[in-house]
């Protein structure tokens, strides 16, 4: 099992219209093999900084289907508008990617 996971600081203000993007976003995730799951996790508002921190986190079954994924048109047409400037962010979204150490 793989875990992908993309951090994002996104702009006090910017929150609603960042949500918005991936809720209307073009996913055909569902009929990509090795998908498991897709969640977006949304953290508090840090007043220092200006921004709430979100993060994407997708299961997939192994890496190599999360690789595949990233090399495919489905990949493309999902991320085809994401820096259309509807979102402020403070800086570049942050990539991780793990396995899950099994029984631990």
């Amino acid at each position: 099992m793989y875990i992908a996971m993309n951090r994002f600081k996104v702009k006090q203000g910017s929150e609603e219209a960042f949500e918005r993007v991936w809720k209307d976003r073009d996913s055909s995730l569902t009929e990509v093999p090795g998908f498991v799951e897709f969640r977006l996790l949304r953290g508090k508002l840090d007043e220092d900084e200006g921004c709430t921190l979100f993060a994407s986190h997708t299961i997939w079954r192994s890496e190599d289907d999360f690789v595949a994924w990233t090399r495919s048109e489905n990949f493309r047409k999902a991320h085809r508008n994401t820096g259309d400037g509807k979102v402020d962010y403070i800086g570049h979204p942050r990539f991780e990617g793990f396995s899950v150490v099994e029984g631990a």
